[in-house]
């Protein structure tokens, strides 16, 4: 039997929600946002791990029915080693553009013991909306931190989720 293409429609508006988690280490820059802030440690992972960064595309991906970043940018092929999350991000978004639609708004939120990070927030906002081609308004990032409880408290690792607001192009 023949699988069948599904059919998107033509929906006023898209919801997606993102999610990731990175463990921190030693001899890493800590990148979040696109922004790099000093720390003694630094997020693992085959790009730069920028977990915020990761957690809007997949928003973003989910939103347009797209699957995830893993999808788009598998952790096996060589040419994604170290690359800037901003990149990634970027490509993401012309793909929300390809398929007819604009951002609306992001919303998310980074878990991270320490170190803190709400002197970076603005230019993480910044920089996020210059890459998407939107308003550093129409991104909002809040950061909290785990309470001590479990791994995020302990200050292993750092997770960030994010939900993405897509607007048709032709319904504005």
């Amino acid at each position: 039997m023949k699988k069948q293409k599904k059919q998107k429609g033509d929906n006023a508006f898209r919801i997606g929600i993102g999610y990731d988690v990175h463990r921190l280490a030693k001899g890493r820059k800590l990148i979040l946002g696109g922004i790099h802030i000093p720390s003694t440690f630094g997020l693992f992972g085959h790009s730069d791990a920028d977990v915020l960064l990761h957690a809007i595309c997949d928003s973003l991906l989910g939103a347009v029915a797209l699957g995830d970043i893993g999808k788009h940018f598998p952790d096996t092929d060589a040419k994604f080693r170290g690359i800037s999350s901003l990149f990634l991000l970027e490509k993401v978004g012309l793909l929300v553009q390809k398929e007819g639609y604009v951002i609306g708004n992001i919303d998310s939120t980074i878990i991270l013991q320490k170190p803190k990070i709400g002197d970076y927030i603005d230019g993480m906002s910044d920089k996020i909306g210059s890459t998407l081609k939107i308003s550093p308004q129409q991104v909002s990032i809040k950061a909290t931190t785990h309470e001590k409880i479990g791994t995020l408290g302990r200050g292993e690792g750092c997770a960030a989720l994010a939900i993405a607001l897509l607007i048709s192009k032709s319904r504005i």
